[in-house]
């Protein structure tokens, strides 16, 4: 089972509602999902949540240091707790999937993403879950850097949050240890397609 979430992000209200702060808004959900506060503990150097599902107890963590540092907190926790890589699950924003869309990984490359890098380097392992939601990418590496950091569009930002709410659903799932039943939830729960508006005249 999953005994630690971790929502990655950028602290400060000038993050807030940008696009690499996505996991912070996954994990938020979470907490008020599980009724669980996040409350500042330096010793893992972010916002931390406490609460038991089923008698076994789970952690959820902001880490407070910024996204490139990240790994040091979830390091902190995940050490002093015993907890193994293969029990945290990390969501973070994606920039390969469009957005409305989410999928859930264990393993592999970060990816460039700074986030994930840290926290490779700091577990020595990058042996632990993923929740990969989609923000999409502007098209051109250069901008990639000013796309996380910006807000997204209001029609962005429904789909995000829409990919959220769906990945909220593989909670019980992720907590009950069956992630194949997660991972089948998180990947089949697309967004409807819109279909393109007719025209109001005929063709000529």
């Amino acid at each position: 089972m999953i005994k630690l979430f971790v929502g990655l992000g950028n602290p400060g209200p000038e993050y807030e509602s940008t696009r690499h702060n996505a996991g912070f808004w996954w994990l938020d959900e979470v907490a008020r999902e599980l009724k669980t506060p996040l409350l500042m503990d330096k010793n893992y150097y972010g916002l931390v949540g406490r609460t038991a599902v089923n008698g076994q107890t789970v952690w959820l963590l902001k880490p407070q240091t910024f996204m490139n540092l990240c790994g040091k907190s979830v390091a902190a926790l995940a050490r002093f707790y015993k907890i193994q890589p293969q029990e945290i699950l990390v969501a973070h924003d994606e920039l390969d999937i469009v957005p409305g869309e989410a999928k859930l990984k264990l393993g592999g490359s970060h990816a460039g993403h700074n986030g994930l890098r840290d926290i490779h380097a700091q577990l020595g392992t990058d042996d632990y879950w993923r929740l990969r939601l989609g923000v999409g990418h502007p098209g051109v590496k250069s901008e990639v850097i000013h796309w996380v950091l910006k807000k997204p569009s209001l029609d962005h930002r429904i789909a995000i949050d829409q990919s959220i709410d769906r990945a909220l659903k593989a909670l019980p799932h992720f907590l009950a240890g069956d992630m194949d039943k997660a991972t089948m939830l998180v990947h089949t729960s697309k967004p409807p397609r819109p279909k393109p508006p007719r025209p109001d005249t005929p063709p000529q």
